[in-house]
């Protein structure tokens, strides 16, 4: 088993790319494909030691930028190093995929390469984030920023599969996520998605959650469309790093509170760690003929790192047929 990683993509590639997937080679014994500029890519792998028959390059002439419209660079791209390791995973050379670059193309590429599971309209992507409560799936945190009603169920259907396949939650509650608690609030679609699950029985239907809840609501799944996930995401992510920011900058203001600031370190520093995105390292594009894994734009090595290692795991779990199963 190979794990394609494109090495191209992300805002410090490939020098971090390259770095996570050496570290992903020696520390865990992973096969890898890394897939862009064998020159560039080449100049990186020379810094380390490493075991040369776990790691192999495949040459890529072209690269989608961070910028440009996704679909029409899938389309006039086909040899851009994130469509030709989403081809590997299609043609059988590689099991799965990891990309930290364009988020809108690596779902073209998925859908163009792979394509969708029977009975699924719109691929999601499902984030793990920690809570007090244990982990939640946010579906969808990226992929699809107008969604209808059907395509919210479908996102409650994925993410429930996901939460007890992956994560090992027995009967994961689903919720929307919303502007209020009754079931009258929201946009058009939410109003209609809510109607629907509520009679559904493939999914355990807890209502709509308030964004103050995101974090503490006794739920395991939260669904909406990718524009108010990307958002509710990073306003978490951001809001995390300020407060622990402020909190440093406060412990320093004076001796008493420095002192009191090196007792409590320890426990700062285990809050921090579960609250580090990169320890996901990437999240799955739900819904797809195959494992894509999306990691986050400004990913540094040890997310790349871990997410290989969820390619891996979610390849040796068989979760592409369990996924289909539950379907």
């Amino acid at each position: 088993m190979r794990i394609a990683v494109d090495a191209m993509g992300g805002d410090h590639a490939p020098v971090e790319i390259v770095k996570g997937a050496v570290e992903a080679a020696v520390k865990d014994g992973i096969r890898i494909i890394l897939v862009g500029k064998e020159d560039r890519i080449r100049a990186e792998l020379n810094k380390y030691r490493y075991p040369h028959e776990l790691i192999s390059c495949f040459h890529t002439p072209d690269i989608i930028e961070m910028n440009e419209e996704s679909a029409s660079a899938v389309r006039r791209k086909k040899n851009a190093s994130l469509v030709v390791a989403t081809r590997l995973v299609k043609e059988g050379d590689a099991a799965a995929v990891v990309s930290a670059g364009n988020t809108g193309a690596q779902m073209a590429a998925a859908l163009f390469e792979l394509g969708r599971i029977p009975g699924i309209e719109r691929p999601g992507i499902a984030t793990v984030f920690p809570s007090p409560t244990g982990p939640k799936v946010l579906i969808d945190s990226g992929a699809n920023v107008d969604c209808k009603a059907r395509h919210l169920v479908q996102f409650a259907g994925l993410g429930s599969i996901y939460a007890k396949n992956v994560l090992g939650i027995d009967n994961p509650r689903v919720a929307l996520l919303n502007v209020g608690s009754e079931s009258n609030k929201g946009n058009e679609a939410v109003v209609e998605a809510f109607q629907i699950l509520e009679r559904s029985k493939s999914v355990i239907f807890s209502g709509n959650v308030e964004g103050r809840d995101f974090l503490t609501g006794d739920v395991d799944v939260i669904v909406c469309d990718g524009f108010v996930g990307d958002i509710a995401l990073k306003l978490t992510e951001g809001l995390v790093a300020t407060i622990f920011m402020m909190i440093k900058a406060e412990m320093k203001k004076n001796p008493v509170r420095l002192f009191g600031g090196l007792l409590v370190k320890p426990g700062f520093k285990e809050i921090l760690q579960k609250l580090d995105y990169t320890e996901y390292g990437g999240a799955p594009l739900l819904g797809v003929r195959g494992i894509s894994i999306i990691c986050h734009g400004s990913s540094w090595a040890k997310a790349i790192r871990n997410a290989v290692r969820f390619g891996q795991k979610a390849v040796q779990g068989n979760f592409l047929e369990l996924i289909k199963r539950e379907l």
